[in-house]
């Protein structure tokens, strides 16, 4: 099946499948990737004792990066290179050993090189555990095909 012939889904998941695959940040924190669609993705991760902090919390940075990934996944759903180009977060909750996070990265905006997303992280009773919201910025380059893409290109 040649690109145009890509149902929007299938576009997504192709390139969830391609970032995933030489994302050894996401894999080695344990991260899984729930779901995808355009402009949208569910990742999630269980809290492990490596990831617990001084005060018996999951660590904010692990939070963060949970957030990030997913933001990562989400705005990089139309095989065109895009990265981050600003974000921040607030921490409503604490994340406990043993936990299941969810974050769940939506598109807000996508107009030019620039998009805006909303994540919100939950733990496995639902409870909002951080809100996330990242701004990108498109590159050169597709997603799926690394080798065109303009690593070191920054907005």
């Amino acid at each position: 099946m040649s690109d145009s012939e890509l149902s929007p889904q299938q576009l997504a998941e192709a390139c969830a499948e391609a970032m995933f695959s030489r994302d050894g940040a996401s894999q080695g924190l344990g991260m899984r990737i729930e779901s995808v669609a355009p402009g949208r993705a569910v990742l999630s991760m269980t809290v492990r004792e490596e990831m617990v902090q001084g005060h018996g919390n999951c660590h904010g940075g692990f939070l963060f990066t949970l957030a990030d990934s997913a933001f990562a996944f989400a705005c990089n759903t139309y095989d065109e290179a895009t990265v981050a180009s600003g974000c921040s977060i607030d921490y409503l909750g604490p994340g406990q050993l043993g936990d299941v996070l969810t974050a769940t990265a939506e598109e807000r905006s996508r107009r030019g090189r620039t998009g805006i997303y909303d994540i919100t992280v939950r733990n496995q009773h639902g409870n909002e555990v951080a809100l996330f919201r990242g701004r990108s910025y498109k590159i050169r380059g597709t997603v799926r095909r690394l080798e065109e893409t303009a690593a070191g290109e920054t907005p």
